[in-house]
């Protein structure tokens, strides 16, 4: 499924090309699924071009699971028949894919091959926040805003960490937050953060898209000394002699994502995939994506897919 101009989601299309030749310290890989992640949209756009020029025909496709159908020279680390996931520059959303040797890790066995397509990119980018940049730690409190497929994630994570967390969701998703480690919600959509988090938390991970203008409304949010992560709006220009504040981007990282793994095997971390589409369907989702009907974190299955 590629792109041959930036647009709206019509763009997106069918293409037949040839079945892909790996080259050194690289597979090739028959795709058990790929996910839809948002930032596709801006991808698609052309809104992240200054940032993440494309190639155009483009593949999309940025999470990648599937089965390796051939390896190139110099490869040794995997065997074909391999189940592996991981995270590429785009060409996921393919029945084949070429990926780097470097760039995989061997698939989680206690959970559908397809289902694992979620965790390169947001499972990761839930660890960058908890781990890395909010380096949680246990007792602390932690507020998690945006309940996403990555807030979801951080939730989990959080908890795993030993944290106390608080998680925003609507009446309709409260429920499954809480099943997820929340020790407690707040329905965003009653009032504003601040009339419903008692005090102030020791970090906030920010995964919702807030306006810039509110942004300011989540610095009160956080008690001397804490720290405000988002991986959306920036936030950077809250930070001050009391407060921590810092925006990310996700980077690729093997040793994040077979932790995740680990954790996923050992269910302590659950994957939630609330619809598997086929891959020819790809422009549908975007669209239902824009228009706020994809119910949740949605896989995508090419046609024959070994999943």
């Amino acid at each position: 499924m590629r792109i041959h101009r930036y647009g709206d989601a019509s763009v997106i299309g069918h293409d037949d090309v040839p079945r892909p030749v790996p080259s050194r310290g690289e597979v090739l890989l028959r795709v058990a699924a790929t996910s839809f992640n948002p930032s596709e949209i801006g991808l698609r756009r052309g809104l992240l071009r200054s940032i993440f020029p494309l190639d155009l025909p483009y593949t999309l496709g940025g999470d990648v699971a599937g089965v390796v159908a051939e390896v190139g020279e110099g490869v040794s680390a995997l065997a074909v028949g391999d189940r592996v996931i991981g995270r590429l520059d785009g060409g996921a959303a393919a029945e084949y894919a070429i990926a780097a040797v470097e760039v995989l890790v061997a698939a989680p066995t206690a959970i559908p091959l397809a289902h694992a397509a979620v965790l390169p990119i947001a499972g990761v980018t839930a660890w960058q926040a908890v781990f890395e940049h909010a380096d949680t730690r246990p007792g602390q409190q932690v507020l998690v805003n945006g309940t996403g497929a990555i807030g979801r994630f951080a939730v989990q994570l959080a908890r795993y960490a030993g944290a106390q967390v608080i998680a925003t969701a609507g009446p309709r998703s409260a429920e499954a937050v809480r099943r997820l480690g929340a020790d407690r919600t707040v329905d965003y959509t009653a009032a504003p953060l601040t009339q419903l988090v008692d005090e102030p938390v020791d970090a906030l991970l920010n995964f919702a898209a807030v306006d810039p203008a509110q942004v300011a409304e989540l610095a009160p949010l956080v008690r001397p000394g804490g720290v405000l992560v988002s991986a959306t709006t920036e936030v950077a220009h809250l930070a001050g002699p009391h407060l921590r504040a810092v925006r990310f981007v996700v980077r690729n990282d093997t040793d994040h994502l077979t932790a995740l793994v680990k954790l996923v095997d050992a269910g302590a971390v659950s994957v939630g995939v609330e619809a598997s589409r086929p891959l020819a369907e790809l422009a549908s989702v975007h669209r239902d994506a824009e228009a706020g009907r994809l119910p949740g974190k949605t896989i995508l299955l090419p046609e024959g897919s070994p999943a």
